[in-house]
């Protein structure tokens, strides 16, 4: 003990994660401080909201799935299972000039882009054995390039999957393992879910629920270092000073730990600074008018049609846009290597790069449909999974004494979110709890 009765915790991010481990660790008797750098909780599943909208709306675009068990166990355990709601949107994909409806088994028979032949045949078997089989660690042996081309067939593959590996992982598509396409298949629905408010309305929530419980939330509290404490424990030293606890959870990126805890062995050290991600760049427009009028959501957009973003996501056909006040939501998101231009183009520079391309979703587009815009940015969103992933997933446990990791790069072979974060987040605060505090 660090001289207290209760077990001191430290927590550091505040995102969905961080907040769910808060939980489970305070529940169970410990002492829980959460340091978070940003002004807000919520991490990357965080929002902001206009003066005139009811809703907030997320930086990044977020939905949840309806299997998605651990984000929404834990809703009903707080008892606002009320909140969630589940609309039924419109995905489609681009072929040829249009798009074309492709969120179901229907959908995907009837999409002109694989003809009815032998190739429609072998993208149905292919989708039906991923969803059936339980068996993925093999999977991770292959890439999807090789496994796609051998089973689905190079037709199929390029058509279908390639787009989507080429939007998501750049020019390192080439390198992920089919497990990772496996949980993408396996875990996901067509039925898409959020929180009444907006994520941002559930993170305040859940903030507010373990202030009332203890907790405390230090907002806009970087940490520079945690480090072994000579009488035991750890220490963290951050913009409010140090201060020392028995146990340490840490919810950041991989290499900011690795910057904030130097002292962890060179071996785990390295795994943290090798495994590679992602970067996400997101332009959020509100517009005084709707752009998809046929009520389309999601477009997957292939990188070779001259598309400059993997994604356009209206929002306001997800959720109505009288919660924002009448502002139509679209998002323009892609993800991109970290030391892509787009991290360094301001605001002006994307929308001049964004805005021709819009009238290929609706002729009637204009410049000044555009009431605000905003640019969110980040350089860990999408981790990248190679070949043999599973032996290079750092461990929750770090051989630091009583200092743990729980992270997306740490939920393969499933895919980034909160569901997963919350279902990492809350196994390390169990294993917290069963390594005990001394």
């Amino acid at each position: 003990m660090t001289g207290n009765s209760k077990p001191q915790i430290a927590i550091i991010g505040a995102g969905i994660g961080g907040l769910s481990a808060a939980y489970d660790l305070q529940r169970a008797g410990c002492q829980v401080s959460i340091y978070e750098a940003a002004d807000s909780v919520g991490g990357l599943a965080s929002g902001f909201k206009e003066p005139h909208w009811d809703w907030s709306v997320e930086k990044y675009y977020h939905h949840w799935f309806a299997s998605d068990k651990h984000i929404l166990g834990l809703i009903e355990e707080l008892g606002w299972q009320e909140q969630v709601i589940f609309p039924r949107p419109l995905t489609v994909m681009y072929h040829q000039g249009r798009f074309y409806p492709f969120d179901s088994i229907l959908a995907a028979a009837l999409f002109p882009g694989l003809g009815w032949g032998v190739d429609k045949v072998r993208f149905g078997l292919v989708g039906l054995y991923l969803r059936l089989t339980n068996n993925w660690l093999p999977l991770e042996k292959v890439t999807v390039d090789a496994w796609m081309r051998r089973w689905a067939g190079d037709r199929v593959y390029e058509l279908m999957w390639e787009p989507l590996l080429v939007g998501k992982f750049g020019p390192h598509y080439k390198e992920v393992n089919m497990a990772w396409m496996w949980a993408r298949l396996k875990a996901r629905t067509s039925r898409l879910g959020t929180f009444r408010g907006g994520f941002q309305a559930f993170a305040d929530r859940l903030a507010d629920r373990l202030r009332e419980m203890g907790v405390n939330i230090m907002l806009s509290s970087g940490v520079d270092r945690i480090e072994a404490y000579q009488e035991g424990g750890l220490v963290i030293k951050s913009d409010h000073g140090e201060a020392v606890f028995d146990q340490v959870l840490a919810t950041t990126s991989p290499a900011l730990l690795a910057r904030m805890a130097p002292g962890l062995p060179p071996d785990y050290l390295q795994g943290l600074l090798d495994l590679k991600s992602m970067g996400a760049v997101v332009m959020v427009l509100a517009l005084k008018q709707q752009l998809s009028e046929q009520g389309y959501y999601w477009f997957n957009l292939p990188k070779a049609a001259g598309f400059p973003f993997l994604a356009l996501v209206e929002h306001t056909n997800f959720l109505s846009s009288k919660n924002f006040g009448g502002d139509h939501i679209v998002y323009c998101g892609d993800y991109l290597d970290p030391e892509h231009e787009y991290f360094s183009l301001s605001k002006e520079q994307l929308l001049e790069r964004f805005l021709p391309v819009l009238p290929r979703f609706n002729p009637q587009f204009k410049a000044d449909w555009v009431r605000q815009s905003w640019l969110f940015r980040t350089k860990y969103a999408q981790p990248v999974p190679q070949l043999n992933h599973s032996q290079k997933v750092p461990s929750i446990r770090t051989p630091i004494p009583g200092l743990y990791f729980a992270s997306m790069s740490q939920v393969y072979p499933w895919d980034r979110g909160t569901n997963f974060a919350v279902e990492i987040a809350r196994r390390a605060a169990r294993l917290m709890l069963e390594n005990g505090v001394h």
